[in-house]
């Protein structure tokens, strides 16, 4: 419990939970337990057994959610992401921290990919702890199976972005009959490439305002071509801005003159900065100096020009992309709105990453690692839970906003001294404020009492453990 609280309201290490925030917060008063509860061994056995607790604390949590908001947990939305470590390889042999693809862009560090299951609503199903070089591609089907082994056979749609499913995969989910496992997945623009043909034949329908979509059906599949009026007005703005910076950049190198290997260089650097944008542009390099001496003189000029037949076809696809289904609905719309809650996962990620601080990630031991990620995701769960109840009774408020709110009280102790050497402590919480009082009005919540007073025998008080004067 004093783990997840931490690592909900104020995150940071074990070692500063031991030395530092315990004392000054008011949780051994509100447990009533004394500084022996964050010893620091005491931390890490609690670590070392808490991964085994994962898959039954989560089938709990699963119930718990039905009971409190009737999530129906049929559609899942499954993404991965990694965490990076700053340590020095080798490690043991299997050891799960390896170099691999990189989201955080730290591809000079190792790594740990994390795979997470969530409903629509952000609560998580499952997730694991994956070798840092594992392919995404590699991951889904012993998903599926867990899904299925822990919480049983049932009908469910899953939502994924491309390069997650494999054909064969994919495959496998459209032959299962008893139940249906059905899917909504991006794809990549090689596909849209490989349908241009049949989708240019097809009438556009209107799936929202502002929302366009053509449908094709094909192999007992549904292809739709979505065309987002405020995807189309996103990628264009991201596009020209790019395009413009990589123009000047360009202008400039083109007055400075560099030698042949800084050119070479410089572009680059130009280049991944412009990402996709560079495609457009064609670049006219002068003929290699033969000799080492000639590549570090000033070059004469280089030549670039716009690819206007390239800037067309990207003009003509900003803010469309392709989807693949095997769901039989008939309105397109629904598919559309399914692959948005994509979004949902991410968000998750970047709880963890941002508000919860997953990293950085200080323990060396492998199964510490884990218990330390699992802590994390009861963080999660908490605050995905709180995030629902203040959806209904308190909208507008997210969760680090009530935990500032409430911050703001105070466990004080009041002391009296008695005519015979020893000392009366009260121990009492300031009382709420109008915000305060009012929130705890809105989300049914009530303070504990008062706690009773205690009296000291010869300077200690009687249970051998004294409090600071005022905590948080």
């Amino acid at each position: 419990m004093v783990l997840c609280a931490y690592r909900l309201i104020d995150p940071g290490s074990e070692w500063r939970l031991h030395r530092e925030w315990y004392d000054k917060s008011a949780m051994g008063d509100l447990l009533k337990e004394d500084f022996a509860l964050v010893a620091k061994d005491n931390l890490y056995r609690c670590l070392d057994k808490l991964v085994e607790h994962k898959v039954a604390l989560f089938s709990f949590l699963q119930e718990r959610w039905k009971d409190l908001f009737g999530v129906t947990f049929d559609v899942l939305l499954y993404d991965l992401t990694s965490t990076y470590f700053e340590s020095d390889p080798p490690f043991a042999a299997g050891d799960k921290r390896q170099f691999g693809y990189s989201r955080d862009k730290r591809s000079d560090c190792v790594q740990v990919v994390i795979a997470l299951v969530v409903t629509p609503e952000g609560f998580p199903l499952a997730y694991e702890v994956l070798s840092g070089n594992t392919s995404d591609k590699t991951t889904l089907k012993a998903f599926l199976e867990k899904i299925q082994l822990q919480y049983g056979k049932a009908r469910r749609v899953w939502v994924m972005d491309r390069g997650i499913p494999t054909e064969e995969t994919l495959e496998e989910m459209r032959q299962e009959k008893e139940p249906p496992i059905q899917y909504v997945v991006g794809t990549p623009k090689g596909r849209l490439n490989a349908l241009e043909e049949a989708l240019l034949k097809l009438p556009w329908q209107e799936a929202r305002p502002s929302v366009k979509v053509k449908l094709l059906t094909q192999d007992q599949e549904l292809y739709v071509l979505v065309n987002s009026q405020a995807r189309v007005s996103k990628e264009r703005a991201i596009r020209r801005r790019k395009l413009k910076k990589l123009w000047g950049r360009l202008k400039e190198l083109k007055e400075q003159r560099p030698s042949y290997e800084a050119l070479l260089m410089k572009l680059g650097a130009a280049k991944e900065a412009a990402g996709r944008v560079w495609s457009v542009v064609e670049v006219t390099l002068p003929q290699a100096p033969p000799t080492q001496k000639g590549r570090q003189q000033r070059i004469p000029d280089f030549e670039f020009a716009l690819k206007k037949k390239k800037l067309r076809e990207v003009f003509k696809r900003e803010g469309r992309y392709l989807l693949r289904t095997n769901l039989k609905e008939s309105n397109p719309a629904e598919v559309w709105e399914f692959y948005l809650q994509l979004v949902e996962v991410e968000e998750a990620f970047k709880n963890l990453k941002g508000d919860l601080a997953i990293r950085p990630i200080f323990h060396q031991l492998e199964q510490r690692i884990e218990a330390h990620i699992f802590v994390c995701f009861l963080a999660y769960c908490v605050q995905v839970t709180l995030r629902h109840q203040l959806k209904s009774k308190a909208p507008g408020l997210t969760v680090r906003q009530v935990l500032e709110k409430f911050g703001r009280m105070q466990l004080n102790d009041v002391h009296f001294p008695t005519t015979d050497g020893r000392e009366l402590i009260f121990v009492r919480y300031t009382q709420p404020e109008k915000d305060q009082q009012l929130l705890l009005s809105q989300m049914n919540w009530e303070l504990p009492a008062q706690s009773p007073p205690q009296i000291t025998a010869k300077g200690e008080l009687e249970n051998g453990y004294r409090p600071l004067a005022g905590r948080a």
